[in-house]
C-alpha cells in the first residue's frame, strides 16, 4: 500500500461490536509512500497505523462520505478496483451440544441479500475423547460451508434474474 498526505484510509472492524473506521492521512513516515501513516480518524483521534488486511485506501484529497472514490482508488495493495462504499456483514453462530451431538446454526446478517441461515452438525464417536471444542469446530465449519453454498446460489439467482441466462459462479 502506498499513500500520500490527504488520502483516506478505511479500516474494517476486527470484531462484530466494533465500527468501521475512516480517517485522513496526515503524515507518511515510510519510504516511497509506505507505512506507517499518521491518520486523523473521523472521531477526532489521531494515531499511527501499519495497514493490514481489510484496509482500503482512497487516493486523492479527502472526500465527503458517500462521494464516489476517484477512478484510481484501490483496496489493499493488490487490487485496482474503485472503492465507492464499505459494507459490514455479520455472521451469528449458535452452538448446542447435547450428549455426543453438536449442532450449529449460523445466520448471515446483511442488508442484501438479507438474512441467510444454515446448519451443521457433528457426532462424537464413543471411542473419542470428550472434547467439546472439536465438535463445535466441526459443526460450525459444516454450517459455514452450507452458508457459503447458499450465498453463492443466491448470487447465481440474482445474476440469472438480471441477465436472463444461466449463471455458474466458480466455487474456489
Amino acid at each position: 500500500m502506498r499513500a500520500r498526505v490527504g488520502d483516506r484510509i478505511i479500516l474494517a472492524a476486527e470484531h462484530i461490536d466494533q465500527p468501521t473506521r475512516d480517517g485522513e492521512v496526515l503524515e507518511v513516515r515510510g519510504e516511497d509512500g509506505g507505512p506507517p501513516y499518521l491518520v486523523r480518524w473521523s472521531d477526532g483521534h489521531t494515531g499511527l497505523i501499519f495497514p493490514g488486511p481489510g484496509t482500503v485506501l482512497r487516493l486523492g484529497a479527502a472526500d465527503e462520505v458517500g462521494a464516489p472514490a476517484p477512478a484510481h482508488a484501490h483496496a489493499d495493495s493488490t487490487s485496482s478496483a474503485p472503492v465507492t462504499y464499505v459494507r459490514e456483514w455479520s455472521v451469528r453462530v449458535s452452538i448446542l451440544e447435547s450428549g455426543d451431538d453438536t449442532r450449529a446454526s449460523v445466520v448471515l446478517l446483511a442488508d442484501a441479500p438479507g438474512p441467510l441461515s444454515a446448519r451443521g452438525a457433528s457426532h462424537r464417536s464413543s471411542t473419542d475423547d470428550a472434547v467439546a471444542t472439536i465438535g463445535d469446530e466441526v459443526a460450525v465449519a459444516r454450517a459455514l460451508r452450507h452458508l457459503a453454498d447458499r450465498l453463492v446460489e443466491t448470487a447465481e439467482h440474482a445474476i440469472e434474474a438480471r441477465t436472463g441466462e444461466p449463471a455458474h459462479v466458480r466455487r474456489t
